[in-house]
């Protein structure tokens, strides 16, 4: 389409035009764009700044899709705005200019978006640009602002609004927006999200309001920044009025209602003159060609529209796709068979549907719904219900118009494509474009250039404090100037069918797209297409283009008319007519004649071609001639050249060759007598080595018997050295089984650990003495070593002096060399043994560092001792604070002696009980007696325990009615029998750990194979012991636990006492822990001492090993 277009243009020197329409979602806007594209790539010249008209205008789509267009129900990216594209051509065809018109922006939908539909495209995008542009404008999600959250779609699949926010500032500098003229565009973007922001609440007077809260004042004060104006002056300009009058200028508060819907206003009107001032600036960037006289033009405006609500913006859309619909009908049916009719043609007329009726009920004037709304409009009274009312009146018997049955104020139209109900709910509102007074003055004293060039000062004749402008009528008469536009050029349809309406591919609804073709017209043009005549000519038109067809008829002297028929007889065409003025043909035999032209003018083109080419290939023939002849006489001067060359190379190689020969011949010749002196002096060589090898043969062996005897005796030594050892260690462990025989003695003692602790320190003294003794040795093995190595470097020193007697008796040169080689052989060894001897020193250093680390494992296991000490002192400290806690319940048991004095009151079952429970607890004692004689320290508290029962037993006696006081004295003794049953416990834990001790005694007796069966029977005997001691303190616990189910019953009269002595409970358990804790690192001491005795041992060894080596 677009290249037919290009091409009529060019031929005829006509403007064309080119619309694009369909339903909403049809894809008018993709066509459009694809249109301008390659209109762009048949014609670019280069623009100022180094960009072409051609991006600028495809960049310009980007800019304005951003600002226009929104998603709806039917179209993701909807255009809510009419554009007519105007490309201007030059002579040759090249773009010189370009302009854009826009209509009818909807901008009701800034403030008011229903579900799921979404608000214009910038608003998102902007909410989606940069962290620094989303601070710098105090912006956040599109959920937090009030004229994008109305619907819940907030993102759509498909756009990624933060890519969408980096290509729109890229076409903005493509179509020549400056960084500051952005800056200021987003920045007025993002003050229109803010106004949306603030909301009213009812003033202290009537019919006045205020900033709601402190959320709407931050939005306030935002959008005044950002628009960089008073924000005391924008907060007036929203909630108060001023009213001219004779007397002056009166200044009055309006209601929250009032104020949001001045708000809301206030927001349209900034966005609308945002939209056109990019529009104009668009334009200017491209500029325009005023000498051009030919243009393409491209429509891209909003497709018809029926939703479930629709409103004043419907209207105006619909009303403008019947305009074009009329154009449509105009020049397809109209027009075409009326041409047919005045050509005097054979012709059968076609009827169509005409939509004049329709047009004229809405823009009729007067009498149209368009002139009925600007009279509503003019009225302050008017309602959308009187409104209505008057429409239902007046086109009450109008085919087009009806009125729903369930509604006062909806109407419906029956357009071309189908019926559609509108609700005039906000007609009057929508229509009127209020401006005012205070709005204009506010942005226009903006310190802010651009936003005061969007609002310039109002006329000197518009003084009132607004002014109501009818946009119904504006729109219709920018419609009227594009259908003159569209008019004065020839117009090209093409019609988008929407497949289907879940806006999926691979569906398609067959009813919905025939429905579409039915209403738009498509099936009457093809019908009138194929039966019609859609291509004609002029006479005069029709033989300039085609008498090369038939020049033979052009020289006949008839009139235009015959001469057109006689050509189309020849050419042999069917089907045509032939008019008054006109050639008309069928759909097809336009481009069939153009063929033939065309078929004519390549065959006379190929006749030219042959001779031209003639004429050039006998030119180069000539020349190639020339040249040859040329060529070949310097090729036979080459030739020569390189014979006489080859010749002289001949003769100088033959001499060459005979040099070589002599050369080498004279080379083998010194080389046999260089090799007959060299095998001589060889085999001299040879017998001096040999017998100089036997001599150093006899010495070695001399040597190796005084070394063999050396080391024979070091082993001897080394064998009594372990005989020494086992005997230690066989009296050590006789000292050891000593100490466990001592240990078993005082296992009933507490202080068997202090004199363990002691023996431990005596062992560890050993040790050090021991290591003492290793030093020793270590010292005399290194003495040792020092002299050996001096008794090896003497031995050396005599075997060079040898060496060079012997070279002092060698008079012959090849001797000489036998001995410096022997000599060097005798150096090797030295070497391997000097290496041999560094490497002994190494392991000693390797021994001493061992020896060092023991050291150190020695000294931190004194330090281990030295806290075991400090936690003995600690446990000793924790004993006697037991023992002022044991004072301390003497004084309690005193306490209630005298409450028992006090007390008058008898109670016979609780003395019995009393009774009972004191000759238990003799039974008991004597038992604990029997099994607690190896503890002394706990029978002064049994003891103490056994006089304080029977002073009790005879106070109770004495006084029978002492209940209470007998209560607290079982508590008493309560209590005693848990620190016996703790203290049997530790006996248990001592117990414990003493068996530890004699396990690890065993362990390290088992090590000496010298062990005896006694020590093992006493051993044995030691362990039954202690089974035996366990098991009476199992046998004492499992009684005191009957006792304790017998005193269950008095507990809960003795819950009072037993608080307080919960306390002394808790304490007297966390120092059994500590001293259970004590006891462990003792044992861990113990473990570690047995470990370091292990490793000394160890190093023995490796020492013995290492003196093993050395000799």
């Amino acid at each position: 389409m677009s290249l037919t277009g290009n091409r009529q243009m060019m031929n005829e020197g006509k403007s064309n035009s080119i619309l694009v329409s369909g339903e909403s979602g049809a894809g008018k806007t993709e066509t459009t764009k694809l249109l301008m594209r390659y209109l762009a790539f048949l014609g670019g010249r280069s623009g100022t700044g180094g960009r072409t008209v051609e991006q600028q205008v495809l960049e310009s789509n980007p800019v304005l899709e951003a600002f226009g267009n929104a998603k709806t129900v039917r179209n993701n990216n909807s255009s809510r705005f009419g554009k007519f594209v105007e490309l201007q051509f030059d002579k040759s065809g090249k773009i010189s200019g370009a302009a854009i018109r826009t209509y009818l922006l909807e901008r009701s939908r800034v403030c008011q978006t229903s579900s799921p539909e979404r608000n214009y495209h910038c608003f998102y995008f902007l909410c989606s640009a940069p962290s620094e542009d989303i601070k710098k404008y105090k912006l956040g999600d599109p959920s937090s602002f009030h004229y994008l959250n109305q619907s819940s779609c907030i993102r759509v699949d498909g756009i990624n609004d933060a890519e969408e926010y980096l290509a729109t500032r890229n076409a903005m500098d493509m179509v020549g927006i400056t960084e500051e003229e952005q800056e200021a565009i987003f920045r007025v973007v993002a003050a229109v999200l803010h106004l949306g922001n603030i909301s009213f609440a009812k003033g202290t007077e009537a019919d006045s309001s205020v900033i709601k809260d402190a959320k709407s004042r931050f939005h306030l004060n935002t959008a005044g920044e950002l628009l960089m104006c008073d924000c005391e002056k924008l907060e007036n300009a929203l909630i108060k009025r001023e009213i001219n009058t004779p007397e002056g200028v009166i200044t009055t508060t309006v209601g929250p209602n009032s104020a949001t819907v001045s708000r809301d206003g206030f927001a349209k009107q900034i966005y609308s003159r945002l939209f056109d001032w990019l529009v104009n600036r668009i334009n200017a960037s491209i500029g325009q060609d005023p000498s051009s006289d030919k243009l393409i033009g491209v429509l891209d405006i909003y497709g018809f529209e029926s939703f479930k609500t629709n409103s004043f913006e419907q209207l105006c859309i619909n009303f403008t796709n019947e305009k074009l619909q009329q154009h449509f009908n105009q020049n397809v049916f109209k027009m075409e068979q009326e041409e047919y009719t005045r050509e005097q043609i054979n012709w059968s007329y076609i009827e169509f549907v005409d939509n004049q009726d329709v047009l004229d009920l809405i823009e009729k004037k007067p009498g149209g719904i368009i002139a009925l709304l600007d009279e509503a409009c003019m009225f302050p009274k008017s309602t959308h219900e009187t409104l209505s009312q008057k429409l239902y009146e007046k086109f009450k018997n109008h085919k087009r118009f009806a009125k729903p049955k369930l509604s006062r104020t909806a109407f419906t139209i029956q357009h071309y494509a189908g019926d559609v109900i509108y609700q005039s709910d906000h007609f009057l509102d929508k229509n009127k474009d209020y401006v005012v007074a205070e709005h204009q003055e506010l942005l226009n004293a903006s310190r802010c250039s651009f936003v005061s060039v969007l609002f310039p000062p109002a006329p000197e004749e518009n003084t009132k404090s607004s002014k109501s402008s009818s946009i119904a009528t504006r729109f219709k008469m920018q419609l009227h100037e594009l259908m003159e536009t569209l008019s004065s050029t020839e117009p090209h349809y093409i019609r988008c069918v929407k497949p289907n309406s879940v806006l999926k591919p691979a569906i398609f609804e067959n009813t919905n797209v025939l429905q579409q073709l039915r209403c738009s017209g498509v099936l009457e043009a093809i019908r009138i297409s194929c039966a019609g005549y859609p291509t004609r000519k002029l006479f005069h038109d029709f033989l300039h283009r085609f008498r090369i067809l038939a020049p033979e008829i052009l020289k006949e002297k008839n009139d235009d008319k015959t001469t057109c028929q006689k050509v189309l007889d020849k050419i042999g065409l069917e089907g045509y007519q032939i008019g008054r003025t006109k050639v008309f043909l069928r759909a097809g035999q336009m481009a069939e004649l153009d063929a033939r032209r065309t078929e004519v003018r390549n065959t006379a083109a190929r006749g030219v071609q042959s001779q031209l080419r003639t004429h050039v290939a006998r030119e180069q023939f000539l020349i190639l001639r020339n040249a040859s002849v040329c060529l070949q006489s310097f090729v036979r001067a080459r030739l020569a050249c390189k014979l006489h060359g080859f010749l002289r190379q001949q003769a100088a190689a033959l001499k060459i060759q005979k040099n070589i020969r002599r050369y080498f011949a004279r080379r083998t010749y010194s080389q046999l007598c260089l090799s007959a002196i060299t095998l001589q002096t060889g085999l001299r060589t040879m017998a001096a080595r040999n017998e100089f090898n036997s001599r150093n043969q006899n010495k070695a062996s001399i040597h190796i018997q005084s070394r063999w005897r050396r080391h024979r005796d070091n082993l001897s030594y080394i064998k009594l050295k372990r005989a020494a050892l086992t005997y230690q260690c066989a009296w050590r462990g006789r000292v050891a089984r000593r100490e466990l025989r001592q240990l078993k003695m005082a296992a009933r003692d507490t202080q068997a650990l202090k004199v363990a602790k002691e023996k431990l320190e005596e062992r560890v003294e050993e040790l050090m003495s021991r290591l003492s003794l290793e030093k020793k040795l270590r010292t005399d093995l290194e003495k040792s070593k020092a002299t050996e190595i001096s008794k090896l470097q003497s031995a050396l020193h005599d075997m060079e002096q040898r060496v060079e007697e012997a070279a002092a008796m060698k008079e012959n040169e090849s001797a000489k060399k036998a001995v410096e080689e022997a000599l060097a052989q005798e150096r090797e060894k030295i070497s391997s043994l000097t290496s041999e001897i560094e490497g002994l020193k190494v392991l000693l250093v390797a021994e001493r560092e061992e020896n060092d680390v023991t050291k150190k494992a020695h000294s931190n296991a004194q330090e281990r001792n030295e806290e075991l000490n400090r936690k003995v002192q600690d446990a000793d400290e924790m004993i006697k604070q037991l023992n002022d806690i044991v004072k301390r319940l003497e004084e309690t048991v005193r306490e209630g002696e005298a409450l028992l004095l006090t007390e008058k009151q008898q109670n016979e079952e609780a003395s019995a009980a009393l009774a009972e429970s004191h000759l238990r607890d003799q039974a008991f004692a004597i038992k604990i007696e029997e099994a607690e004689k190896q503890i002394t320290l706990l029978q002064e508290n049994v003891e103490r325990f056994e006089y304080s029962m029977a002073d009790l037993q005879s106070s109770l006696t004495i006084e029978k009615q002492q209940h209470e006081a007998s209560v607290v004295e079982l508590a008493e003794a309560q209590g005693k029998i848990e620190e016996l049953l703790r203290e049997v416990g530790d006996a248990d834990e001592k117990s414990t750990l003493l068996q530890t001790t004699v396990q690890r005694l065993e362990e390290r007796l088992t090590e000496n194979d010298t062990l005896s069966t006694t020590e093992r029977q006493e051993s044995e005997a030691t362990k039954k012991l202690l089974n035996e001691v366990q098991s009476k303190n199992e046998e004492l616990l499992k009684k005191l636990e009957d006792s304790g189910k017998n005193i269950v019953h008095y507990q809960d009269t003795t819950q009072r006492l037993e608080e307080s002595v919960a306390a002394v409970e808790i304490s007297l358990k966390a120092e059994r822990q500590q001293n259970d804790v004590v006891m462990k690192q003792l044992a861990d001491a113990q473990v570690e001492i047995v470990e370091l005795q292990r490793n000394l041992e160890g190093a023995d060894k490796r020492n013995s090993l290492l003196q093993d080596s050395l000799q």
